[in-house]
C-alpha cells in the first residue's frame, strides 16, 4: 500500500536563496538584455543562462514523498525519483543531520537541497529537502538518505509499518 507524504514548507533559509538567487539571475538578465554585451555568442549565452538556471532547479523541487513497498519515491514537479530501501535498518528523525555538510553535487537551496553531501556524522548521503528541521534520516545497506517530511513522526511511523525490522531512533554514535 502506499502512502503519500507532504514535503515539509520550505525553510526560511530555502525562501531566502530562493529569493535572493532569482533576484540576482532577473538582475543579470535585465542587464544583459538591455545592455547589449559586444560579442553576439557571450551575449547570447549570458541571456540565456539566468532563465535556464530558474528553470532546471524548478524541475527538482521535492513536493512531496511516497513509500511504495520497499521504495521510497520523491515526488517532482514534473516526474518521481525512484529510491530503493534494500537493507533499510535504521531511520530517525534529526533536525540536525544536515548540519556541517558539504555539497559534492547537487542544489544547496534554490527552491530545495537536493543531491549528493557528506558530513561526519553520516558519511555520504543523497538529500532531498525543503526544510532541514523536518530532516528524517534512512539508512539502507551503508548508504542514507535524508528527506524532510511535513510530518516526521507520522513519516517514521509508515517507515515502520513498512519495513517492521528497521530500528527507529538516532544510533547511539550519533545521540
Amino acid at each position: 500500500m502506499t502512502q503519500r507524504f507532504a514535503a515539509a514548507p520550505w525553510s526560511l533559509s530555502i525562501k531566502a536563496a530562493s529569493t535572493l538567487a532569482v533576484a540576482v539571475l532577473a538582475a543579470i538578465w535585465l542587464s544583459v538584455t538591455r545592455y547589449r554585451i559586444p560579442g553576439a555568442a557571450a551575449g547570447a549565452l549570458i541571456a540565456v543562462l539566468p532563465p535556464a538556471i530558474v528553470a532546471g532547479a524548478l524541475l527538482f523541487i521535492v513536493t512531496g514523498y511516497e513509500l511504495d513497498g520497499r521504495t521510497l519515491v520523491v515526488r517532482r514537479l514534473f516526474w518521481s525519483t525512484r529510491v530503493a530501501l534494500d537493507g533499510l535498518d535504521r531511520a530517525w528523525h534529526d533536525p540536525g543531520a544536515m548540519a556541517r555538510s558539504i555539497r559534492i553535487f547537487g542544489n544547496g537551496g534554490l527552491f530545495a537541497i537536493t543531491g549528493l553531501f557528506r558530513s561526519s556524522r553520516l558519511g555520504n548521503y543523497r538529500a532531498f529537502v525543503t526544510n532541514p528541521a523536518n530532516a528524517v534520516v534512512l539508512r539502507a545497506g551503508g548508504r542514507a538518505f535524508v528527506v524532510s517530511p511535513a510530518l516526521p513522526h507520522a513519516f517514521l511511523a509508515r517507515v515502520k509499518a513498512s519495513f517492521p525490522a528497521v530500528e527507529i531512533g538516532s544510533p547511539a554514535a550519533l545521540a
